[in-house]
């Protein structure tokens, strides 16, 4: 029992098991010092609510790279070990998490191009909404309902991974998200009313609807040509007739209009497209 030493025991149990102790210190300190960053960030009442959520969603992800950089410095001798013993199973690894290494790369891409960032309103191949989250991963997205026209949330959400960034286009759609390029169609059959004699009255109803934000339209509209560096339609209204092989005149509207009108103004036009025409089809 004179040769018991305390000391010499705890150098050896610390030596031994240093990996595990080391990663256990090194999550809890992650975790201490995120927790209270992003409780400083969502204390800050003066910044707005999409750069907070930026801001929150770069902290999430940094935190979670330095702590697998650090997982990996600490176990890179057990780590080597393994390689080098288990070579062939690892080609066989990268393989089956092909998946994995396609988000991987795409997360890459998508932080060297940054083609969209939190609060955006996009279109990913198939996949359009509003991004609420992205991480090394995937996106996900609140849907909205751009092809409806009310550009309204659905209540739905997707994940697209970041797999997806290397084979489909993104477009960046955050220019609609205050004023868009509306467009609506109204078809009838081929009849005896002339729809050209409606195309002025109409006109007269949309300038009538755009009168309280006709200003503020021109300048938003100049503001996203210098900045796309393009020429886009607007902001002035514009009605095109058209007809179809299967015998309807179709009767198109385009304004430039502030995105949550959209709908309402669309339903007052068509509404007093359906009271002319009729006029016109009992004076006949």
């Amino acid at each position: 029992m004179s040769d018991f030493k305390w000391p010499d025991v705890d150098t050896a149990f610390l030596t031994e098991n240093f990996e595990y102790l080391a990663t256990l210190l090194w999550l809890v300190a992650i975790f201490v010092i995120r927790h209270f960053v992003k409780r400083a960030l969502r204390a800050n009442e003066k910044q707005d609510v999409d750069r907070k959520r930026r801001r929150l969603n770069t902290v999430d992800n940094v935190f979670n790279f330095v702590s697998f950089v650090g997982l990996i410095l600490i176990w890179a001798t057990e780590l080597q070990n393994i390689a080098i013993s288990i070579a062939a199973f690892m080609v066989a690894l990268v393989i089956a998490t092909k998946e994995f290494i396609s988000c991987i790369v795409g997360a890459l891409y998508k932080a060297s191009t940054r083609p969209y960032q939190v609060g955006d309103w996009v279109r990913i191949g198939n996949f359009e909404g509003e991004v609420t989250d992205s991480d090394w991963l995937s996106t996900t997205l609140f849907e909205v309902d751009f092809k409806g026209g009310s550009y309204a949330y659905t209540g739905r959400t997707t994940i697209v991974p970041n797999s997806v960034l290397l084979t489909n286009f993104v477009q960046n759609l955050n220019y609609m998200r205050r004023y868009v390029e509306h467009s609506f169609s109204i078809s009838r059959l081929t009849d005896d009313v002339n729809l050209f004699e409606i195309k002025e009255p109409i006109l007269a109803k949309i300038r009538e609807y755009s009168e309280h934000f006709h200003e503020v339209a021109i300048r938003y509209n100049s503001l996203i040509e210098k900045r796309l560096d393009i020429k886009i339609a607007g902001p002035e209204p514009s009605v095109r007739v058209q007809t179809t092989i299967e015998g309807y005149n179709v009767f198109t509207v385009s304004l430039f209009c502030p995105t949550e009108e959209a709908a309402e103004i669309e339903q007052k036009v068509t509404e007093d497209f359906m009271r002319i025409w009729y006029e016109k089809k009992r004076q006949l």
